[in-house]
């Protein structure tokens, strides 16, 4: 309603109820005088538009607050003009028309919010909110327009628990239970933009068998960029609920660490190198040197990172005079080798230019790096090296054992070890979301197979973390938190999807798989003073034999012998 047509519909009610309440007290005792009644709107609507600026909002938002103003406004005016009048002042007729102009202006205004705002949308479906605030409540008003009818809040607080919001009950956890028994509600939508992953987990697995779909509300700074929260709502995605969050991320040791210093990273395009990089600009480094033999990968991150001063170069990490002339001309503080091959069937399938690229390009990183005296080298490693059954996890552990023997020549190197990451190239995550797309089936290869699972920026700052605190010499090892059945992450994923009939098929161990992977090699490893980060028992190994051992690697033609004889514990499983 625009500003004409409520000073018009404010006019009527003023007239109404002042000529009611006239007849009301001075029918008998005083000629009607239209004077009086246009002194009366033109107080109260000089006081309403240009007092109060009551019409530069829709009567939608008027408050109480404004009310009780523009009362005290015209009881006042009312005050100064009747002794002039009628010689006295009568409260009572002041007070009984008040009261009636009250109830007339905020009749009006209800029935205007809910004629203009009821929805003409047939509600086919029911809709439950979680969280009772703010972003609750707005997101209740914008269900008006949609097929969903908003049965009830729901809050922790128990503060808020069994009052209402707009006639909806806010109910506790426990009550929304008893309330829907055995039958599903259509939506959940926790509106808790500043919910945790952790707290979304715990509502997910304490009220999802509730519910045919839960949504979630994103974050704050997400929804800045858009105000209407109905059209932000997302899915919850298998990464919410296997997302863990350390407790004990130091982001000034970081900070720290990054700040003013000129970084360079290998395999810069691959999903932990892009994050490395990232998570670099954000803690402030001075210069990014983003070394990638893709193209591709090279030019997407290259694409992304705005705030900082980003060198591309295209070079592969075998090629070591290349890499020299890398060194040589930006000088890099810190090198983060995160480039490697990591996916185990590819390995076994090409056992030489893996052994090439991981031992090898590792080789070549670590000492160009000493030669042009970095300061420190960080390296990412993998719990596939721990007792290694595939020759993917053998060339990384002789990577640490290298990483660990090459240290003290200048430059402080470190290795750290974590397990998977949520949603990197090749992981399981993505295979299972494109099984899921075509229909399934989901191909799990063992029913007793598991993982550990860390989000991409997690792992990332955990991993610059343990630079910031190594010394050289240390191989960190990440926690993992609780290893997770890949059968349960495929029956969470088709829960998630919607889809009702994707059948799980088991494939059988692939060459040099695990039933488990570990992240310890000796019970005696050490812890930090974070407990997300301990330090691996040290290896010794002369550095002259491992020099003459990978040498000989690269000749043999019995490559798996010469893997068990430098990495011993390493136990070749074909599971054929």
């Amino acid at each position: 309603m625009d500003i004409s047509k409520r000073m018009l519909n404010y006019v009527i009610i003023v007239v109404l109820s002042f000529i009611t309440f006239w007849w009301t007290f001075f029918i008998y005792h005083k000629p009607f005088e239209l004077h009086i009644v246009l002194v009366v709107i033109i107080v109260r609507i000089l006081a309403s538009r240009f007092i109060l600026e009551d019409y530069s909002l829709a009567w939608s938002k008027a408050s109480p607050k404004t009310f009780l103003i523009k009362s005290l406004v015209y009881t006042i005016a009312f005050i100064l003009y009747m002794p002039f009048y009628y010689g006295e002042i009568r409260f009572s007729f002041m007070i009984s028309e008040l009261f009636f102009y009250i109830f007339a202006i905020n009749f009006l205004m209800y029935a205007y919010y809910f004629y203009f705002n009821k929805s003409h949308v047939p509600k086919t479906k029911n809709v439950v909110i979680y969280g009772a605030g703010k972003a609750g409540i707005k997101l209740e008003s914008e269900f008006v327009e949609s097929e969903y009818k908003v049965v009830c809040f729901v809050d922790d607080d128990k503060l808020l628990q069994n009052r209402s919001i707009d006639s909806l009950k806010v109910l506790s956890k426990e009550k929304l239970k008893e309330k829907i028994g055995d039958k599903k509600v259509d939506l959940l939508v926790i509106a808790m933009p500043s919910a945790s992953k952790e707290r979304i987990k715990i509502i997910y697995e304490d009220l999802g068998e509730y519910f045919d779909e839960i949504k979630v509300l994103p974050s704050l700074n997400d929804i800045l960029l858009n105000k209407e929260f109905a059209k932000q709502l997302k899915d919850i995605s298998v990464e919410d609920l296997l997302a863990r969050h350390p407790k004990d991320l130091d982001k000034e040791k970081i900070k720290e660490f990054i700040e003013g210093k000129k970084i360079l990273v290998t395999g810069a395009g691959g999903s932990i190198g892009s994050e490395i990089c990232r998570q670099c600009e954000k803690y402030g480094a001075k210069e990014l040197i983003l070394l990638d033999h893709s193209e591709y990968n090279l030019y997407s991150i290259v694409e992304e990172l705005s705030e900082i001063k980003a060198i591309p170069v295209m070079q592969s990490i075998l090629n070591k005079e290349l890499l020299e002339d890398t060194f040589a001309k930006y000088s890099p503080d810190i090198v983060i080798h995160a480039a490697a091959y990591k996916h185990v069937p590819l390995v076994e399938a090409n056992i030489y230019e893996g052994i090439l690229n991981n031992v090898i390009g590792s080789k070549n990183v670590i000492d160009t790096a000493i030669k042009y005296k970095v300061a420190k080298l960080v390296m990412i490693s993998t719990d596939k090296a721990v007792r290694p059954t595939n020759v993917m996890g053998a060339t990384k552990r002789i990577c640490e054992i290298y990483a660990q023997n090459a240290n003290g020549r200048g430059t402080d190197i470190v290795a750290v070890r974590f397990g998977n990451v949520l949603g990197s190239s090749g992981s399981v995550i993505p295979k299972f979301q494109k099984q899921i797309a075509k229909g399934g089936p989901i191909t799990v290869t063992h029913p007793e197979i598991t993982r550990y699972f860390m989000l991409i920026p997690e792992a990332c700052e955990l991993v610059l973390q343990a630079g910031a605190i190594g010394s050289g010499g240390e191989i960190f090892i990440l926690d993992m938190g609780e290893p997770i059945k890949i059968v349960d992450l495929a029956k969470k994923m088709i829960e998630l999807s919607g889809e009702k009939d994707i059948e799980i098929v088991f494939s059988g161990l692939r060459p040099g798989e695990k039933l488990y992977e570990e992240l310890l090699i000796d019970e005696s490893d050490a812890q930090t003073e974070y407990a997300s980060i301990t330090v691996a028992k040290p290896k010794f190994y002369d550095m002259q034999k491992l020099q003459k051992d990978i040498e000989e690697l690269l000749k043999t033609e019995d490559k798996i012998a010469k893997l068990k004889e430098i990495v011993p514990e390493f136990e070749h499983r074909l599971n054929k």
